[in-house]
């Protein structure tokens, strides 16, 4: 296994240069573009200076989604993110483009180190293969529509018992024990987004033909093919994706509805409805692990502390310097995210807490993305310290799993018990969801001429094959736009998968750490620190993990997930 390289000093870009602004990364690009290249160790010295300039752009980039994102009805930070999409992206495209070539191109690199360089030069290889000019104005335009998607969301708030609430504000009332109260939530959040479904299908619509041309200019027959290129898909195929597909219908559907049935037994009704499926079964109150962002960030600390004491330093860095905003409200983008910033080397984490249990997980889930990202602070070489999604997903999910034995920062014993089989429950619906975006963007994009009823009918057939055992009568018009709700179709195409592939890869590592929790914390640090340097198995074999995903890679897994789930009281 090849070591990352050592930090060299930043000395290529003046510590003040406003990677905002095009005018101002311009000569710094050019330089390099212009640079002779007489050796390997001039290859190499022009790679880290790119990675140190590419980085700096990386973070003005970032800064300017991270405001965006938080504060959607900000005039000023959407246009200072819409300047940077516009006027710098596509420059930057352009530039990252004739660097690739010119790093591919170079005859000197069959003389650096394969090990360490294969993984760079290959990924480098395929975008220079798929880079078209003419399709950076097409790019510019989908990134936008994605933030008008982020913007539209953003207002979304429903007026709730005399006050106006965000949708994930919302979603503590869906956990109420009253069924009434739980129906009129519901109803409120689903009529809201109902009103907004004709503004997103319209975005959605022009996205759709911006990327099926896009992917005809690079000279692919459809968008998924293009997609699979681009994500840099080397190591399985839309074939594979299918039989994750199949894996998760045939072993997850079957307990998904199991557990619906007993779910609709417990609460003594019949047909189950969308509004029962997050009350506790047994009428007990809902989980409200945490009483305001700070308590929450208090009690992840001592967490990751009690699981290991340098994960807890680590989190603790998290605590200042402008890297948390935690708490939902009016304007903000939906979802959570952790984002890296490439030059002072900061994570910040963004989610829309509300004080449900939702809200724990996803705090440990974006907290081991920001473990991912501390861990590859040795690596020179940006483009290294961003691993490939279907393993960056291993990092955060994974902590979700081994924080199981800490829960008593939160609950009680009861509680800790209760919060422990939701989320082994959860996984027989999130790996049919997975199924069911992925395969909805498979189709998508492999039939682009569909209409609005026509995508609207295979988005409910895949829910027939891979939905609950719910009963959505009398409310068809809101169950044929539910996939509007995956912020992942409109901002991030073809990244969905990669859940299901990590989760497999996550539930691996927590059967280690049900058998050594040193070994198993010793192992996932180990393979993160690796960043993408090694190609996707790799990774995963330095975790101790098969990368396999396929029906039976499922289901001995899920086995191992009932054996647990009957050990645990209802």
């Amino acid at each position: 296994m090849t070591t990352p390289g050592k930090t060299t000093p930043s000395t290529f870009v003046p510590a003040d240069l406003d990677g905002a602004r095009w005018e101002s990364l311009e000569p710094l690009y050019r330089s390099l573009i212009g640079r002779d290249l007489a050796c390997s160790g001039c290859l190499e010295q022009l790679l880290l200076d790119r990675s140190e300039l590419d980085s700096t752009a990386s973070e003005a980039h970032t800064n300017l989604y991270v405001r965006m994102t938080c504060h959607t009805l900000d005039e000023q930070a959407k246009s200072a993110y819409l300047r940077f999409v516009q006027q710098v992206e596509p420059h930057l495209k352009q530039v990252g483009f004739e660097l690739d070539r010119k790093i591919v191109g170079s005859p000197h690199g069959a003389d650096l180190d394969h090990g360490r360089y294969e993984v760079l030069l290959r990924d480098l290889s395929a975008e220079v293969e798929i880079f078209r000019e003419r399709n950076i104005p097409l790019q510019t335009e989908d990134t936008t529509l994605d933030q008008k998607y982020d913007e539209t969301c953003g207002k979304m708030t429903v007026d709730f018992d005399g006050e106006q609430r965000t949708l994930p504000q919302m979603a503590r009332y869906l956990e109420e024990t009253d069924r009434s109260t739980r129906r009129r939530a519901w109803e409120g959040i689903w009529e809201r987004r109902y009103r907004d479904g004709e503004t997103l299908d319209v975005i959605f619509d022009r996205m759709i033909e911006l990327r099926t041309q896009i992917a005809r200019n690079a000279g692919f027959g459809n968008y998924r093919d293009y997609m699979f290129k681009r994500r840099l898909r080397f190591d399985y195929t839309p074939a594979d994706c299918e039989a994750f597909h199949r894996g998760a219908e045939e072993v997850c559907v079957p307990l998904l509805r199991q557990l619906n049935r007993s779910r609709a037994e417990a609460l003594g009704i019949d047909p189950l409805r969308p509004w029962d499926l997050a009350v506790d079964p047994l009428g007990r109150p809902p989980l409200r692990p945490f009483d305001g962002t700070d308590e929450l960030v208090e009690k992840t600390s001592r967490l990751f502390h009690r699981m290991d004491p340098s994960l807890g330093e680590m989190f603790d860095t998290l605590r200042t310097g402008d890297c948390l905003d935690l708490e939902s409200r009016n304007g903000k983008a939906p979802g959570g995210y952790q984002a890296h910033r490439d030059r002072s080397l900061k994570p910040f984490i963004f989610m829309n807490a509300a004080g449900v249990h939702r809200d724990l997980d996803t705090m440990v889930h974006e907290a081991g993305h920001a473990f991912h990202s501390i861990l590859c602070h040795h690596e020179p070489l940006l483009h290294y310290r961003h691993s490939p999604i279907e393993f960056a997903e291993v990092a955060s999910m994974t902590m979700e799993l081994f924080g199981f034995p800490f829960l008593d920062e939160f609950y009680d014993e009861a509680q800790a018990a209760r919060a422990r089989r939701k989320r082994l429950e959860d996984l027989a619906t999130m790996l049919p969801w997975i199924a069911t975006i992925d395969a909805f963007q498979h189709w998508l994009y492999t039939h682009p001429d569909h209409g609005r009823d026509e995508r609207a009918a295979y988005w409910l057939e895949l829910d027939d094959r891979f939905g609950p055992a719910v009963s959505w009568v009398d409310l068809e018009h809101y169950h044929r736009m539910n996939w509007q709700r995956q912020g992942h179709l409109f901002g991030v195409p073809f990244y969905y998968i990669e859940y299901g592939i990590a989760q497999l890869g996550a539930l691996q590592m927590w059967l280690q750490y049900t058998h050594c929790p040193a070994a198993a914390i010793e192992n996932y640090k180990t393979a993160l620190a690796l960043g993408g340097s090694r190609p996707l198995p790799e990774l995963f074999a330095a975790a101790g993990l098969e990368f396999s995903f396929g029906p039976g890679s499922m289901r001995r897994l899920m086995d191992e997930v009932q054996k647990e789930l009957e050990s645990l009281p209802l």
